[in-house]
């Protein structure tokens, strides 16, 4: 089909009608004012004259036919919005104020058809320029969707009567529930006290230094999120391929030493459990992204994906070092800055938590972290809703008889958290198997 003479979608009348439901019944304003836009008319006339009632509106002035004039003819605009007799021809157009937000919703609907043919063209102009990128021009073909879905949710104010019940449901749910998490599990029970579990819509840092298990906390918790939950789980290794996750997580739940599976000198049980591990891991919905390096639009372009395709609930990114940004040529701050807000965004674009793994400043080299020691930039420290540090003698295993694993006493630091209070967390990591573990009140 030849789309080339086509007029763009418009309807004039609903345009007319609108104006008129405004100018007949100025009430009306407050209803349509939260998403309506002049440049959604498709008549410039009809711009003209709404650019003016909303000058009068954030002006305290009533709109009616003789305010209307007035304003426009002050600002010499009269004759773009089509004189005297096309402004006051509008208030015949519709009998009654009280359809206003449905002509509103098809004027509405004529604009964003509009702005969809505009956001192809443009695409479709982008393809066909060699100089760009192809990720480049699918991220910002991404970002120009959402942004249209974006505009188009209206904003909705919410009344105590709306809120107090709904939140005494929620009250009244947990209640019923007492003990169960309102998040989603990590599996270190006390940090889950804590935290009720990792919330949608929140960034979730999780900051140490080098070998201190960063990466090992967080493959722990994907255990319990996605192979023991079953709970759909994404996980960005930017630093290591998927086949050594594979096998640090065969380590993990089999219980088999990581050594013994580098080095091939396993005996018969040890198949036994990595095999048994095998079916468990391969029926988890764990889906692993193992770009190195990867740049922040391609990264963010993924996780939108594996939302809608994979319907993951959590995301882990390992980690946020590694992630290059749009624009390389900032400064080092600026950077970091930038993705740390776009991660942000982006849980709460997707709802769901985002998990980020952070090298800490190497002045926090044998002393208990704190946030200022956040490597990269202190928008990660504003950004984050929880921020997490892992702090222990990397050095002090425990020396223990001939078939037990050397154990390291470890601890959970929960620095920062928008909703809930902070504290430690002692665990145990389990060095052979690269493994943290809940540590018992009893346990020596």
């Amino acid at each position: 089909m030849d789309f080339k003479d086509k007029v763009p979608p418009h309807k004039l009348d609903a345009e007319q009608a609108t104006l008129g439901a405004l100018l007949l019944d100025w009430s009306c304003v407050s209803d349509v004012v939260s998403y309506l836009r002049s440049d959604n008319f498709y008549s410039q006339q009809n711009q003209v004259i709404f650019d003016s009632l909303m000058h009068l509106f954030s002006s305290g002035i009533k709109g009616d036919l003789l305010t209307l004039i007035d304003d426009l003819t002050k600002t010499g605009k009269l004759e773009a919005a089509g004189g005297i007799a096309y402004v006051s021809s509008l208030t015949d157009v519709v009998p009654t104020a009280a359809n206003v937000e449905f002509y509103a919703k098809m004027v509405l609907d004529c604009s964003t058809r509009r702005s969809l043919i505009k956001t192809s063209s443009e695409i479709k102009a982008d393809s066909f320029d060699e100089t760009k990128d192809s990720r480049v021009i699918l991220e910002e073909a991404e970002q120009k969707i959402f942004k249209l879905a974006d505009v188009n949710q209206t904003t909705k104010v919410y009344g105590m009567s709306d809120v107090i019940p709904k939140t005494i449901q929620l009250i009244d749910t947990r209640y019923k529930n007492r003990g169960a998490l309102s998040g989603i599990p990590s599996g270190i029970s006390k940090l889950d006290s804590m935290t009720s579990g990792f919330q949608n819509s929140e960034m979730i840092i999780v900051g140490a230094r080098p070998s201190m298990g960063k990466t090992a906390l967080a493959l722990s918790m994907m255990q319990t999120i996605a192979i023991d939950k079953k709970i759909p789980c994404g996980f960005f290794s930017l630093e290591m391929a998927a086949d050594q996750i594979g096998q640090r997580l065969l380590s993990q739940v089999a219980r088999v030493s990581g050594q013994k599976i580098r080095s091939g000198m396993l005996k018969i049980e040890d198949f036994k459990k990595l095999q048994d591990a095998a079916g468990e891991c391969f029926n988890s919905p764990l889906y692993i992204v193992d770009t190195p390096n990867m740049k922040l639009l391609d990264l963010r372009a993924m996780a939108r994906r594996m939302k809608v395709n994979q319907g993951v609930k959590i995301i882990f990114i390992d980690y946020i070092g590694l992630i290059t940004p749009e624009n390389s040529d900032a400064p080092v701050f600026e950077q970091q800055s930038m993705i740390s807000k776009s991660l942000k965004s982006l849980a709460r674009e997707l709802d769901i938590p985002i998990v980020v793994l952070c090298q800490v400043a190497r002045a926090a080299e044998g002393d208990e972290p704190n946030l200022a020691q956040l490597r990269g930039s202190g928008s990660i420290e504003q950004d984050a809703d929880v921020v997490m540090f892992i702090h222990g003698n990397r050095n002090a295993n425990k020396e223990s008889n001939e078939g037990y694993n050397p154990v390291q006493e470890r601890k959970i630091i929960v620095a920062k958290q928008r909703n809930g209070p902070i504290g430690d967390v002692d665990v145990l990591f389990l060095s052979s198997y690269t493994k943290f573990e809940n540590k018992s009140d009893d346990k020596e």
